[in-house]
């Protein structure tokens, strides 16, 4: 017979220093995770917490069962609800979290939302509504937290939508490009690296030393903040805040050994980097950087051709994108696609009734105007 899991037992305290607290805990359950999401692990949270965030109502959700941590959300409090001043529960993410999936036990997703729901029923600073920004439609947390609400006679409407592009195991490299890249282009792809290579000696590497963690976190910024980015002022360099997050997380991401780095150089020079998470059986690609000055070669797109040998992994399922939906490039390269959503649930309780059909009828009346003046 299989053990019966412990009732579960809710905390909720602060997110600054949990990383530190909860320590092998939070590193066990990403490693049992129902979806796997660098983006929720304790090195990419904790960073972003110590450098890009000031202090706020930011608490996290922790739920246990026994001594087993079951899941984790980290949550604040927004005091709006898009053009409404409604006051709601939304998972935390910033600027640089691209996935909003909360890491769950595999398995105990309905329980985990069930336990999640219960305690923002009974606190008072939790307006009416739970928001929870980029889940992965019809994944298992997803299923979890939409079989929670409906257990308890709630909705769980899905309130925006987003599919951008993903790499799919299945084919070698080089299957892969002839499967999903017209021939054309292919040619022209060969065209472009046979004449960048006539421009020096060209090398492609990948990092494999944790003391050119540092070194080539800085080449990564140097080279983001030399093209639009950087005189945009939204390079990761452009701030020392965003620039020690980077450096800490990756550093970080090194010693869980989620850490992959590419580069391509020119004569000892990088004129293409790429950063990604590995998180098996998925992965990531969070960041890519190029030279404009060689822009004509497409150095981008070439470092993601080497990235396909991503594809001889066997531990490696799929690789998101992270990219904006319809993205011109990677939408060319990679024929997965991956689905992410935005949902609301209703809180315990009237004012999450009323709050809920409030929040819900406006959008519908906004979404059913756009449709009118668009025709």
């Amino acid at each position: 017979m299989s053990a019966v899991p412990d009732a579960p037992i809710v905390l909720i305290e602060p997110v600054e220093g949990a990383g530190d607290r909860l320590g092998a805990a939070w590193d066990d359950l990403a490693a049992a995770a129902a979806e796997p999401n660098a983006f929720a692990e304790r090195w990419f949270v904790m960073a972003g917490v110590r450098h890009l965030c000031p202090p706020a109502f930011r608490r996290l959700i922790e739920v246990w069962e026994g001594d087993r941590l079951t899941g984790l959300l980290p949550v604040v409090i927004d005091p709006r609800y898009g053009r409404l001043p409604l006051r709601h529960v939304v998972n935390w993410l910033h600027h640089h979290s691209f996935l909003g999936t909360p890491l769950v036990r595999a398995g105990r997703e309905r329980a985990f939302w069930a336990a999640v729901l219960a305690v923002l029923d009974d606190a008072r600073w939790a307006g009416g509504l739970l928001h929870i920004n980029g889940l992965v439609e019809d994944g298992p947390v997803h299923r979890g937290l939409a079989t929670a609400a409906a257990t308890l006679g709630r909705r769980c409407d899905t309130v925006h939508r987003v599919v951008r592009a993903q790499l799919d195991a299945g084919l070698d490299p080089e299957a892969y490009l002839e499967t999903h890249v017209r021939k054309k282009k292919r040619k022209e792809l060969k065209r472009l690296a046979a004449r960048l290579a006539e421009q020096g000696t060209l090398t492609t590497r990948r990092l494999a030393d944790a003391g050119e963690v540092s070194d080539w976190c800085d080449d990564f910024l140097a080279l983001e903040a030399s093209g639009w980015k950087g005189r945009a002022g939204s390079a990761l360099g452009s701030t020392p805040e965003t620039a020690g997050f980077f450096c800490e997380m990756l550093a970080g991401a090194w010693s869980a050994g989620r850490l992959e780095m590419l580069r391509m150089d020119l004569d000892g020079r990088p004129i293409a980097m790429l950063v990604n998470f590995l998180t098996a059986p998925g992965s990531f690609s969070f960041k890519i950087a190029f030279d404009e000055d060689h822009a004509r070669f497409s150095p981008g797109v070439l470092i993601q051709i080497e990235n396909l040998r991503l594809l001889d992994r066997a531990d490696i399922a799929w690789m998101d994108s992270c990219a904006a939906e319809n993205h011109p490039m990677i939408d060319s390269l990679w024929g997965g696609r991956r689905t992410i959503v935005r949902v609301t649930v209703p809180l315990g309780g009237l004012r999450g009734r009323v709050t809920f059909a409030l929040a819900r009828g406006l959008e519908d009346g906004w979404a059913w105007a756009r449709r009118r003046l668009g025709r």
